[in-house]
């Protein structure tokens, strides 16, 4: 996931497109293919296929059309890129002409990534649907239809606002870093974002070569925090499933640290040190296995406290 181009003021959302372009090679030379956003639908929970990389940008920055997109369309790239309909057209973003301008390559998939990009844990359920059906409204008098795809903005969202988007969209995609794999939550899928800081080729490499690391479902499923903080996060594996030597990291108290956790025959229990005291609480799990490392990660929000 990526968001800006060669805007070095905004460092935790650019990235340089020297390195961008290195991403890409590294992508290429490793073999793999990149996976065109329109036939996910087709091929979803249907059957396992070989290891594909789609490539996501989030808000449609004008730095994204001058920069990135003459780059991705020599080289037809297929990408999808979320856009936020109150912000088209204004100082910094997009306009409907250039986006129906990149919507009609075969490689381009667009998005809805909400009406305001507000904080949307934040709004009553009221609030919540009408941002939702404004930018449907929006995309369909632009567009002529709805994106099937949603991204939440900051990649936060809460239990209803997830059952909302799952009557109107058919895939939701997340902030939380890990690969998908045809047991994820189709309303949940994970991204690994990547920025001027944690886009270094030394990472990237090591995000590229990453597997799936499956599991039936991590509870609790409501990922918005109020009266539960922390709150009590369990894991159930597949039976068959090996974890004994799953390492788990949490950004709850002072900082990240290594998790204490349980293993129960195939439910890890998380016990987290301290109460999360920034606004997003994340959890990154990895393994390593014959075929390399495994890795997942969950992302809980902590309503009212700001973004730091």
């Amino acid at each position: 996931m990526y968001h800006r181009f060669n805007e070095s003021k905004y460092p935790s959302t650019n990235i340089q497109m020297d390195v961008f372009e290195n991403h890409i090679e590294t992508i290429k030379s490793s073999g793999f293919t990149f996976l065109n956003a329109k036939i996910l639908p087709d091929i979803y929970f249907k059957e396992k296929s070989d290891k594909k990389f789609l490539l996501s940008i989030d808000d449609g920055y004008i730095s994204f059309y001058d920069n990135a997109w003459p780059y991705l369309k020599k080289n037809e790239i297929p990408f999808i890129i979320f856009i936020s309909t109150e912000a088209v057209g204004k100082k910094g973003y997009m306009g409907w002409n250039e986006i129906k301008e990149i919507e009609k390559y075969p490689f381009v998939t667009i998005g809805n990534h909400s009406h305001s990009h507000d904080y949307l844990v934040n709004f009553t359920h009221e609030e919540f649907k009408k941002d939702i059906i404004k930018s449907i409204e929006i995309f369909k008098k632009n567009l002529g239809y709805n994106p099937v795809f949603f991204s939440y903005p900051f990649g936060e969202w809460n239990l209803y606002q997830k059952q909302f988007v799952s009557k109107n969209f058919e895939f939701a995609f997340g902030q939380h870093s890990g690969v998908i794999d045809l047991n994820k939550d189709r309303f949940e899928l994970p991204r690994f974002p990547i920025n001027e800081k944690y886009g270094d080729m030394e990472r990237f490499k090591f995000i590229v070569n990453l597997l799936p690391f499956q599991y039936k479902k991590v509870y609790p499923e409501e990922k918005m925090i109020e009266n539960n903080n922390p709150p009590h996060m369990r894991v159930e594996f597949f039976e068959e499933q090996s974890i004994s030597n799953i390492s788990c990291f949490s950004n709850e108290g002072a900082g990240w640290d290594k998790s204490k956790i349980e293993i129960n025959n195939n439910f890890l229990k998380i016990n987290f040190r301290d109460k999360f005291n920034t606004r997003r609480g994340r959890i990154n799990c990895s393994i390593k296995d014959k075929e390399g490392w495994r890795w997942f990660g969950v992302q809980f929000v902590v309503k009212n406290i700001k973004e730091n």
